[in-house]
């Protein structure tokens, strides 16, 4: 029989951003489960945001929805205002909506690539500003951070992603953001951190783990030998916006199965 899990986050409150399926879904979740009420942004998706505070209820947690554009100033602050009047504080946000819009290097239009910069990257700044305002604002509460920020980012931080160079762009901007806004803030006990997952199974990519042969070629970058599940993250965010990690900033945890190994040279290359 499996215990009920410790409720670390308790008297907490988080934002999550796009948080109607995927990985946003699964960190609400995750850190609902551990006390925190959550709010649950969507931008279009009303029914995954609802199956993701159904889930939380049915658990005993506290959640509610919020239709908001991330890459609009005004609906951050909207937002955010929803929250403090709804639960009181804001004390973690994790910043999670994100997109892609793909294609080759010539082909790819400014429309896209300001899409794709102007939620996953502008978005998450825009989103973060607003977080210190309101950790500023209340003052220290129910944690050892006056405030704890995790950014989505990606394992293209790193690595080049062809034929996605928006995304691959974007997700290298979030990783600086978030370690120039971690060295700033951490004297004000503010934590910015960031997960930057690798293959994780998720609807908008089942076309390639749902697909025997494609999963195989897949499993051939994935030393670990097997593609991650949305609860790998959302478990490790639950424990990175906790006072266990109290003393993590500026880093990003990545949950990849060992993607960033490059696993071609194993064997010697």
């Amino acid at each position: 029989m499996s215990q009920a899990p410790e409720r670390f986050l308790a008297d907490q409150t988080a934002i999550v951003t796009g948080a109607s399926s995927g990985l946003g879904q699964a960190c609400a979740i995750a850190l609902a489960a551990r006390g925190a009420a959550v709010a649950v942004n969507y931008r279009s998706d009303a029914d995954g945001a609802a199956d993701t505070i159904r889930e939380i209820e049915a658990a005993g947690g506290k959640a509610f929805p919020f239709k908001a554009d991330i890459s609009q100033e005004e609906d951050i602050k909207a937002l955010f205002a929803a929250t403090v009047e709804t639960y009181g504080t804001v004390d973690i946000l994790v910043a999670n909506a994100g997109l892609q819009m793909d294609g080759a290097f010539t082909d790819l239009t400014k429309k896209d690539w300001d899409t794709v910069i102007g939620v996953n990257l502008t978005g998450a700044f825009l989103c973060m500003q607003e977080a210190v305002r309101q950790f500023r604002k209340q003052g220290m509460r129910s944690s050892r951070a006056l405030g704890k920020i995790i950014a989505m980012s990606s394992v293209h931080d790193v690595i080049p992603w062809a034929g996605h160079v928006n995304y691959a762009a974007s997700k290298g901007g979030l990783s600086m953001l978030m370690k120039s806004a971690a060295q700033e803030l951490a004297a004000e006990k503010i934590r910015v951190n960031a997960i930057a997952p690798g293959a994780i199974a998720t609807a908008i990519n089942k076309s390639v783990w749902g697909d025997e042969e494609k999963y195989k070629e897949l499993l051939k970058i994935m030393p670990y030998g097997r593609i991650g599940e949305t609860r790998d993250v959302g478990e490790a965010c639950a424990w990175m916006a906790s006072d266990y990690a109290d003393y993590m900033t500026g880093h990003t945890l990545v949950i990849d199965g060992g993607m960033e190994l490059y696993p071609e040279f194993i064997g010697n290359g």
